[in-house]
């Protein structure tokens, strides 16, 4: 007799679901930006910082490392009600039962993704422009991750700068949180967040620095105040 399999994606009892609100800090981890550090002890840094989201990110190393990386960083994430998100790779984010999966416009189509992670998940999706924007949103996606915005080394294939003014433009064309990403320090976190984004996405300012934990510390705080700068002006206006 024929035995039935249920193929549905598992989902842990609960999940850590993306961040609400505005002023979020997501740390992305970058083996080359970290050097002979241990990205482990980066992350947990970072978490004692402040981060809102953890995205292991990888392209280069094997499934298996980056299922044990994932290992590795879990229980730092799940400690600190963090959620772990992976990029691009939905077989690492599945065997970990990491709370999500981003992905970018030449990886997995987000609406395949979104089938693939189930309606549990966070997905993130990474967009340019308004029409990648919208068709993100309407694929699913949970937030965005809009950029590049003032150019990065951290990513060669980023593409040109698109600017603070194309991300204000992304922003209000779409209901979903946008964080803006590329080149983001400390000095211009707050320009980001003026736009209307709900917070940045970094991987150099933090995974780079010198110390990580008061890197990431004031990179929450410029956010922050930031943020109240603009309901302020927003309740003025």
């Amino acid at each position: 007799m024929m035995t039935l399999v249920d193929l549905s994606p598992s989902v842990q009892s609960d999940p850590v679901p993306f961040p609400s609100g505005s002023g979020i800090v997501y740390v992305i981890t970058d083996r080359r930006t970290a050097g002979d550090r241990s990205l482990v002890e980066i992350v947990r840094a970072a978490l004692r910082g402040g981060a809102h989201a953890i995205q292991l990110r990888d392209k280069d190393a094997s499934a298996r490392d980056m299922i044990a990386l994932g290992q590795a960083l879990l229980p730092l994430t799940r400690d600190a009600g963090v959620p772990l998100i992976v990029n691009d790779r939905i077989d690492v984010a599945l065997a970990l039962d990491a709370d999500g999966v981003h992905v970018g416009q030449d990886d997995i189509p987000a609406d395949i993704a979104r089938e693939i992670i189930g309606p549990d998940r966070i997905l993130g999706v990474s967009a340019a422009t308004v029409e990648q924007a919208q068709q993100a949103e309407r694929a699913g996606a949970t937030y965005l991750g809009v950029g590049d915005i003032f150019g990065t080394p951290s990513k060669p294939d980023a593409g040109p700068p698109i600017g603070l003014a194309a991300l204000a433009e992304i922003v209000q064309a779409v209901r979903l949180p946008v964080l803006g990403i590329g080149g983001i320090t400390i000095a211009n976190a707050a320009s980001v967040v003026r736009t209307g984004a709900v917070g940045v996405a970094v991987i150099s300012a933090v995974i780079g620095a010198r110390d990580p934990e008061a890197a990431t510390r004031a990179l929450c705080e410029a956010v922050a105040s930031a943020l109240d700068v603009r309901m302020r002006e927003e309740t003025l206006s």
